[in-house]
């Protein structure tokens, strides 16, 4: 049985439903997404989806865009709602991977920066061993003070600083190898 768990965070239909979503990155990030999904399962991986919940607008159980991406077609191991951007606090996830013994976690899903990163610090820091699949997350551009970083920036921020810290950064292909 595996020690890995794949954590897929926040692909949900709510993002559709955001001013800032675009399409420009989406087809890569569903075949990758995809591949990655279908190769854990194929050995034994379990996966674990995550959804991000609010009170009120696209993420609010009510909207009824709490709901899976409509290009995923797999079954999870299990089914986790959060309300915060690491996918550990006040979701049970933590117990129901030490009680399957799983101490590896494999992370993708939305968004780059925020969610999924901070779902690996969180990780890390709670002692599992953290692979986080870049090409496996989408993001959006965003600007602070008159600068905007687009995605590749974002991406390779995320990398940056995750990277011989709090994860260790690898491919779908590179994943699938193992």
């Amino acid at each position: 049985m595996s020690r890995t768990a794949l954590i897929n965070i926040d692909t949900q239909q709510s993002f559709f439903h955001r001013d800032y979503w675009q399409e420009s990155d989406f087809s890569a990030f569903q075949q990758a997404i995809l591949a990655l999904i279908d190769g854990c399962q194929a050995r034994g991986v379990p996966v674990v989806d995550i959804f991000h919940v609010s009170d009120s607008g696209p993420f609010s159980l009510d909207s009824g865009f709490v709901v899976p991406m409509p290009f995923l077609q797999h079954q999870p191991a299990v089914t986790f709602y959060k309300h915060v951007h690491n996918a550990f606090t006040d979701t049970g996830l933590d117990h129901w991977l030490r009680t399957r013994d799983i101490n590896h976690l494999i992370i993708c899903g939305l968004r780059t920066e925020q969610c999924c990163e901070t779902t690996a610090r969180v990780a890390s820091d709670l002692g599992y061993r953290v692979t986080f699949v870049s090409e496996a997350t989408l993001t959006f551009p965003m600007t602070h003070k008159g600068i905007t970083l687009d995605c590749n920036a974002l991406r390779h921020r995320t990398e940056t600083v995750l990277e011989g810290r709090f994860a260790a950064i690898k491919t779908v292909d590179e994943i699938l190898e193992r």
